[in-house]
């Protein structure tokens, strides 16, 4: 018997999928242990209840984000103060994404990810920002305004994944490196739809990609073609036109296939149809 008493055959005791036998057939039903006033609070904190509260952030994310339109990520340091260099050119970014139609992601947090969403803000756009959950306070800037705060890092990658057409990455530290080389290995694996993703900054970016290609490609765990997933440069301007013309350039390639893939389908159905039957009306 089911603990939802349904009768069921064969030996041992079925929850749903799993089966239990021996010791491990629990003494109470589901309903008796649902129903019982007197529970502890440790459930809270248990893997399947996690696995809700999983399901529930995934569900926020992509009810938040699913009317966002053309949007692009943004990733760089926390550490990033409003004086430096990098910040202003976070700024730029954000700014000329948003007048370049898009709609700008950041992780939220201070630093250039701040500086990407006051771009974005002050140009009158969307300025997403994808908390998480920290051990120390960190908040979402005062310059996002669509904000969703994530506890797991899986579920937040995913939304600046698969509401963003491109990455543009500026210099940042271990939180920055995981996002890059995550979207380079989901690109280089063909797990993701080909999308550009550019890193500013060719004094700190550059010796990174010099290991690559001298270290990396030699030793023969790369290919040639990997290095060209990353565009190197130094202008926000050109790492904005590069991911607006490499969009663009993805979209026409992938609208050609579809036309060739219908063309062909049509012919396949052509040929199976045959040659039609010769009228007879009228003959002799």
């Amino acid at each position: 018997m089911s603990d939802d008493g349904i009768p069921q055959s064969g030996r041992g005791y079925r929850r749903g999928p799993v089966l239990l036998r021996g010791n491990q057939v629990p003494q109470t039903t589901t309903d008796q242990r649902l129903l019982a006033s007197d529970q502890e609070s440790d459930w809270l904190h248990s893997d399947p209840w996690r696995v809700m509260r999983i399901q529930s952030e995934f569900v926020e994310g992509f009810g938040a984000l699913a009317e966002l339109g053309p949007a692009v990520s943004v990733f760089g340091s926390a550490r990033t103060k409003p004086d430096h260099e990098d910040y202003r050119a976070g700024e730029t970014v954000g700014r000329l994404l948003v007048e370049a139609g898009y709609s700008v992601i950041t992780g939220g947090g201070p630093g250039v990810m701040e500086a990407a969403n006051k771009g974005a803000a002050e140009a009158g756009g969307t300025s997403v920002g994808l908390g998480i959950e920290l051990p120390f306070e960190q908040g979402v800037n005062e310059f996002v305004n669509l904000g969703i705060n994530f506890r797991y890092f899986f579920a937040r990658k995913t939304m600046f994944l698969k509401y963003a057409q491109g990455f543009i990455v500026m210099p940042g530290g271990f939180g920055t490196f995981d996002e890059l080389f995550e979207a380079v290995t989901l690109v280089q694996t063909h797990k993701v739809t080909q999308f550009p993703l550019v890193l500013v900054g060719k004094e700190y970016w550059g010796g990174l990609l010099e290991w690559i290609r001298s270290t990396a490609l030699t030793h023969g765990t790369i290919s040639e073609a990997d290095l060209d997933i990353m565009h190197l440069t130094d202008d926000p301007a050109e790492a904005v036109n590069h991911v607006v013309e490499r969009v663009h350039q993805i979209e026409a390639e992938q609208a050609a296939l579809q036309a060739a893939a219908a063309a062909e389908r049509a012919t396949e159905e052509a040929a199976l149809e045959g040659p039609g039957l010769p009228s007879t009306l009228g003959g002799a």
